[in-house]
This record gives structure tokens, sequence and C-alpha cells, in this order.
């Protein structure tokens, strides 16, 4: 892709050749003039109003916005949850506005991990086999083991989830995610129901996952603390990108307050 500038609500930056903050040029996901509606007429609720919108390999962003602002829409769209009303999002070199759900149910199977506000996971199984559960249908998955290592969940393999805490829930979750290598991990308010203390393990989980393993990784929140720690923060409101701020200096989880 040659070199050139993006505009989004006023606020210019390039794109293309230039380096990014994980020290790469490649755009692996990129989303243009996505808008959503619900419904028709005068009760039609616009929950996108023209999205544009690029990750790149290896970074970590935080998409942040006050509830209701359209963030989780955005994120189901871009993961291949849904689709939108109008716009394009390309991943790589596919376009997944005109695949049918066979193809993004493979897209998301093969590339796409999720971790969610609430965890998913199915309470007769162990974390080890909660994680399994995506190691078993991926093409060149973790061990559930190493997965769980990765977060740090090492001495809870055999543990079910009522026997967890719900950060260490969370963080099977995230294991769930990872294992599989996604190349883009989305996560929707991980931390939104846990304490300060807990919220600080997960995003933790998160940092490392997306240093350790290259996992291009954005983190939906409306807390606005953890915006410190992603190389990218981008600003949304009333379901439009408001503005984008690239961080200079990058705070770890243990140095987060809210």
């Amino acid at each position: 892709m040659g070199r050139g500038t993006a505009t989004f609500a006023g606020l210019a930056w390039s794109y293309g050749a230039t380096t990014t903050p994980a020290g790469e040029a490649t755009a692996v996901l990129e989303a243009h003039a996505l808008t959503k509606v619900y419904g028709e007429g005068d009760t039609a609720v616009h929950a996108l109003r023209g999205v544009d919108m690029q990750l790149f390999a290896g970074e970590l962003v935080v998409l942040l916005g006050p509830s209701g602002s359209g963030k989780s829409t955005l994120l189901n769209i871009l993961g291949g949850l849904d689709v939108p009303t109008t716009g394009t999002v390309r991943y790589r070199d596919h376009d997944l506005t005109v695949k049918d759900e066979a193809a993004r149910t493979r897209c998301r199977r093969e590339h796409v991990g999720f971790a969610f506000q609430f965890y998913n996971l199915v309470p007769s199984l162990t974390a080890r086999e909660n994680v399994a559960l995506v190691t078993e249908v991926s093409p060149s998955p973790m061990k559930p083991e190493d997965a769980l290592a990765l977060v740090n969940l090492t001495n809870r393999l055999d543990h079910f989830p009522a026997e967890l805490s719900g950060g260490e829930q969370q963080r099977v979750a995230i294991a769930r995610a990872v294992a599989k290598r996604p190349d883009l991990l989305l996560c929707d308010e991980p931390t939104g129901a846990l304490d300060i203390a807990t919220g600080r393990v997960v995003l933790e989980a998160l940092r490392r996952a997306n240093r350790e393993l290259g996992t291009t990784t954005c983190i939906i929140t409306h807390n606005q603390a953890i915006a410190r720690m992603a190389d990218r923060v981008v600003y949304f409101a009333d379901g439009k990108v408001a503005r984008i701020q690239k961080n200079t200096e990058k705070l770890t989880p243990d140095e987060l307050q809210w």
C-alpha cells in the first residue's frame, strides 16, 4: 500500500509506508465509512455514523468512549460477528462485508480472538478444558497449558469456573481467546466487572499476550485510565471517531489508577 493520509473527525495522520507504534506498516484490519442502523424511519437508531479505522500489526489500541456510544457494535463488526449497514471491513486482503456467514465464521475461527466483560465459560469444564474448546478446532493452536501459563494460571488448570475468582475466570477467557494464536484480539470491557487490583492483573495478561505473541489487540472501554497503556487511543462518541491520539509514553497496568 502506498503512502497517504487519512482524516478522522478533523485529525489527519499518515498511513501506508509510515511506521506504526509496533514498528510495522501493515494494516491488519481496515474499516471504511461504516454505518449501522437498527430499525427504520422515525424509530431508527444510528449506532455507527461513518467510522474509519485501522488496526496495525502488533499494536495495542484502546477504543475509549461512554456507554451507548457504539463501541460494542463496532467491535462486533470488526470481528465479523455482525455486518454494517453500509461501508467496508477488510481483514488483510479479504473484504468481510461481502463474505457469507460461513466465510466470516471461518475467519473468526482462524484469525480473531474475543474477550468479553462476561466470561462465557462452560461451568462443567475445567480451565484447561475451557481453553481446549478452542485449541481443538484451530489450525495451529497453543497447548491449553501454555495459554494458561501466559496469563499466570498454571496452578489453576483443573479448577472449574465456580472455583475461580472473577479475575481468574476472565484470564481463562483471555487464555481461550489467545490459544488459537489469533492475528487480532478484540476485548469488550474486559475489566468492567472487576475491581482495580483484579483489573490490573487482567490488563497485564492482555499486555503480555500482545507483547509476547505479537497479537494486534484492541480493548474497548469507558475507563479513561486504561488508555494510558495503549500505543494509540481512539476516542469514540455518538457512533463516530472523535479523535485519535498516539501515546508517546505508555504506563504498565500496575501504574494505572482509577
